[in-house]
């Protein structure tokens, strides 16, 4: 069931991407999809975390949450940046607890922080994330946790 539901998504990614309905250009999407499936199948890499189809209707909540924290973090960098209302750049290096419980909530939250501007996460462990924060401030915000709590509210509903 899970290979049928990656074919079918694979196929919907593919219309959408390529925008083309014509018969022919059907038939080899519906054959790079079989085949994509095929050796995704026989590599045996489709499994429960790999794809998360489970989490996909809670996924559009936590991407709210990530757009706005992306938003607010590229005001600050731009202040950081101009020196703004004498905003200044702080690199941090902190190491901050991993309380996620699988190991896709783990990259996803080293994931989310890397991808707020201002933060990169260099490390992660089963324990605890390396991270490199451009000011105090945001070493502060994440040394909270408060991501990692939205990502077990928002993700997996803990």
């Amino acid at each position: 069931m899970k290979s049928f539901n990656f074919g079918v998504l694979l196929f919907l990614c593919w219309i959408f991407l390529s925008g083309h309905l014509e018969p022919l250009l059907l038939g080899l999407g519906v054959a790079s999809v079989a085949l994509t499936v095929f050796l995704s199948r026989r590599m045996n890499v489709i499994d429960h975390e790999s794809y998360p189809l489970h989490l996909s209707s809670r996924f559009p909540g936590f991407f709210l949450y990530l757009f706005r924290e992306i938003v607010k973090a590229n005001i600050d960098v731009a202040k950081r940046i101009l020196r703004w209302r004498g905003a200044s750049v702080s690199p941090q290096m902190i190491q901050i607890p991993q309380s996620q419980e699988t190991n896709l909530g783990a990259v996803i939250y080293a994931n989310s922080i890397t991808l707020t501007p201002g933060t990169v996460t260099i490390s992660l462990s089963k324990d605890s994330l390396t991270v490199h924060a451009l000011s105090k401030e945001a070493a502060g915000k994440l040394a909270t946790g408060a991501m990692s709590k939205e990502i077990s509210n928002r993700v997996f509903d803990q």
